[in-house]
């Protein structure tokens, strides 16, 4: 596994009640499958479309799935919502005000996460500028669970963007 400068970056690691416990970089985050805070951020347009996006053949957690929500881990000490604006501004160039969607937990044998979600209206334009996204649709929220259909998309978005959504 390559290393990035990413890969040092420090995260804060939680207990089973969701209290942070100490720190660690993220490889070992990633490697010990450590319970740690994440966020995602839900772009809605004003036509009531999702936009979702496929994430990049190397990124280390669901390579290549399709992904219902910008976000990712949350830094050392960063506040939840700072840490979903740098998100989204990183990985599709948006900035915009977001609305608390809620918290959850998400666990299987590659992620362990507390996450909150978010929502942002925006109609675009959208860049990508981190090479994070190699392609995206805006999905009718009404069409969204045909939509899912024989893709592969990221469990954890699924589980914990999507009901808060009110997608039928």
């Amino acid at each position: 596994m390559t290393v990035t400068s990413s890969e040092h970056e420090l995260v804060d690691v939680l207990d089973a009640a969701g209290t942070v416990v100490g720190t660690a970089p993220r490889w070992q985050v990633r490697r010990d499958n450590l319970l740690h805070r994440s966020v995602f951020v839900a772009v809605v347009n004003d036509a009531a479309e999702l936009l979702v996006h496929r994430r990049a053949d190397w990124k280390d957690v669901w390579p290549g799935h399709w992904d219902l929500a910008f976000g990712g881990v949350v830094d050392h000490g960063e506040a939840w919502e700072a840490a979903a604006m740098r998100e989204l501004a990183e990985e599709a160039g948006i900035a915009a005000e977001l609305v608390y969607l809620g918290e959850g937990r998400y666990e299987d044998a590659v992620v362990r996460e507390i996450a909150r979600v978010y929502l942002a209206r925006h109609d675009g334009p959208v860049s990508f500028h981190d090479g994070e996204v190699t392609a995206v649709e805006w999905v009718p929220l009404a069409a969204m669970r045909a939509w899912l259909e024989g893709r592969e998309v990221c469990p954890d978005s699924r589980d914990l963007v999507l009901p808060r959504l009110d997608a039928p």
